[in-house]
């Protein structure tokens, strides 16, 4: 028996589990697919969400959308359930003892072997009685399991960084549309009373015969229009606000915010380079430490081709009688030490190797197509970002030109120098220009947001 558990502590080292190794990932210069390719290591994933939002109402509404979300809440409820495994797997490296107690009573048949012996047939029994299983971990498996499950918990931390990066950016974008959303209704009430004044302006134009009856109707055709584009507005607010209701875990309710030109975020974006999405991109993370899960289980259904060594013992007290159930001649005790190699199972060792090995290139590919994908968002955010930055000055330019338009072709039609379709085709091109800057500043806005959360920020 000394032979075998010094031959267990032994053999610990001829561990058949192998230790696991980042895979090679071929992280291309065009990852990104830009021209400004990134050298510095730091990325806008370092900076905290607190640093990024300078709205002291979106700081607010995080916070508590990262308190109340219900995403989040289940997150930590399987964070905590794969906490629970973890110290299971640690668990494993000491004995199972268990504990009995048992009264047994006993007929035998008097026509019996033994029962035609004796006068008495009846008998009790009294067992107090513990049993203790032990098996050495030579070759790995129980530390394998154990850094699976270990993986597995850090997964769903991972997971759970993933959610909160998720919400912060949900959150941000829904409050950004609210404070666009906002301008552009700002922006239609005017022009409703522009519209609704001018509607008096053409029709005394056409008492003074400078215009026709069509000239007015078309005035109170956009005048209408306008205010159907308001109910529009103000319909897309009252969603967007039981939107942002949902993400903050609350009752729909109005939301105070600030106004769309308040909005400024940072405006140097670094890339980092990258490899730091492997550290910084919680997705990423998780489907590393899915492969890792994966490694370790290979492990496991590896060591199963190996002969076990189990040390099991029992012992306690057995007695006929209760009384004489404590006494010294009740014990009794037994140990057991033995090899146990799998010959023939059906097969059932060898599939679970095929089986791992197959899940474990199916963790990889996924961890490579996590990364891909990473890169994907971080360059269309970029392009985004920097396509709506063009637009932005543009649409600037077109707008002061359609209001100089509109101006002029007012101040014509009331000298009689201009025609009423000049005047609104102007104020309706006017219009939509201006809402259409609103939209270009909105994207800019979202587009750094997206950034942010495919270069892995928010969750730190």
């Amino acid at each position: 028996m000394v032979t075998l558990t010094v031959s267990a502590f032994t053999l610990q080292s001829c561990f058949v589990a192998k230790d696991y190794e980042r895979p090679h990932v071929e992280e291309t210069q065009n990852l990104y697919r830009t021209d400004a390719l990134p050298t510095d290591s730091l990325s806008m994933a370092d900076l905290s969400w607190k640093e990024l939002f300078s709205d002291p109402y979106l700081v607010q509404y995080i916070e508590e959308g990262l308190q109340n979300n219900i995403d989040i809440r289940v997150a930590i409820q399987q964070v905590l359930a794969a906490e629970a495994y973890v110290k299971q797997g640690k668990a494993a490296y000491l004995p199972s003892i268990n504990g009995n107690a048992s009264v047994t009573h006993q007929e035998l048949s008097k026509n019996s072997q033994f029962g035609s012996f004796l006068s008495d047939t009846s008998t009790d029994q009294f067992d107090l009685t513990a049993s203790l299983s032990w098996e050495a971990d030579i070759w790995g498996k129980i530390r394998s399991n154990k850094r699976a499950f270990e993986a597995d918990y850090l997964r769903t931390v991972a997971a759970h960084q993933a959610v909160k990066s998720r919400l912060v950016a949900d959150i941000a974008a829904t409050y950004y549309q609210l404070v666009a959303l906002d301008s552009q209704l700002e922006i239609t009430k005017k022009s409703v009373i522009v519209r609704d004044s001018s509607v008096y302006i053409i029709q005394s134009l056409k008492e003074a015969g400078n215009v026709t009856q069509v000239a007015v109707d078309q005035n109170i055709a956009q005048y209408n229009n306008a205010r159907a584009l308001q109910v529009d507005l103000e319909t897309a607010i009252f969603r967007t606000e039981n939107t942002l209701s949902i993400l903050l875990g609350q009752q729909p309710q109005e939301y105070q915010r600030n106004i769309l030109d308040a909005q400024v975020l940072q405006s140097d974006l670094k890339l980092g380079v990258p490899s730091s999405l492997l550290s910084n991109r919680p997705d990423v993370i998780a489907a590393e430490y899915n492969l890792v899960r994966a490694f370790e289980l290979t492990n496991v259904a590896r060591s199963n081709f190996y002969p076990s060594l189990t040390i099991s013992a029992t012992g306690g007290l057995q007695s006929l009688e209760l009384d004489q159930l404590l006494n010294t001649n009740s014990l009794f005790a037994n140990i057991v030490g033995g090899l146990a190699q799998p010959i023939f199972n059906q097969r059932k060792i060898r599939t679970q190797k095929e089986v791992a090995d197959a899940q474990q290139e199916q963790a990889l590919l996924e961890f490579k197509r996590a990364l891909l994908i990473a890169g994907n968002e971080v360059s269309n955010a970029l392009y985004t970002y920097t396509a709506e930055t063009q637009k932005f000055e543009y649409r600037a330019l077109e707008v002061e030109a359609l209001r100089n338009a509109e101006t002029n072709s007012s101040e014509l039609l009331k000298n009689g120098y201009a025609n009423y379709l000049d005047l609104l085709t102007a104020r309706q091109s006017a219009l939509s220009a201006e809402l259409n800057v609103i939209d270009s500043k909105l994207q800019q806005l979202l587009s750094i947001v997206d950034l942010y959360e495919a270069l892995g920020g928010g969750w730190k």
